[in-house]
């Protein structure tokens, strides 16, 4: 029996309104069973969206190769490329095109580290809209109603 690996990922831009870093949030399926999540500010004040969104996405894929490595040290079979659910048009594109014009370096090394692993078929990035995304519970300040929808969604 193989196993597939589904990630939802959200970035928080500029959320600390003190030192306005932003705050990452993944969580990680194996198959229907939540088994990975993660909430961590970061450690520099990034300038916009996309840059914050990119690193929480590379963030995940270090995470996500961890993961599936120690699966394969088990022996359990991995089906396909993980799946990893993003709610930034610009990031989802930009992670699958073989060129980059990304000027700062830490962007610039989670560009490259995540396409290598999109192009080796470690993972796949798709799409998710903003009102589908479970990992919302580790990055923002929801309202009761909200988070109990989500932690509901979370654990089935």
């Amino acid at each position: 029996m193989s196993i597939q690996v589904n990630a939802f990922i959200d970035a928080n831009h500029a959320h600390n309104k003190v030192t306005r870093r932003s705050h990452t949030g993944v969580l990680i399926y194996l198959n229907k069973a939540p088994i990975i999540w993660f909430s961590k500010s970061l450690r520099m004040v990034d300038t916009s969206t996309f840059g914050s969104e990119f690193i929480a996405l590379k963030m995940s894929t270090e995470l996500i190769k961890s993961l599936c490595y120690k699966l394969y040290i088990m022996g359990v079979p991995v089906d396909g490329p993980a799946k990893v659910l993003v709610d930034n048009n610009l990031v989802v594109r930009n992670s699958t095109i073989p060129s980059t014009t990304l000027q700062k370096q830490h962007k610039a090394i989670c560009y490259h580290y995540v396409h290598e692993n999109v192009a080796a078929k470690i993972i796949c990035i798709a799409f998710i809209p903003s009102a589908k995304k479970l990992a919302d519970m580790f990055t923002k300040l929801l309202g009761g109603m909200k988070l109990k929808s989500l932690c509901q969604r979370v654990l089935y």
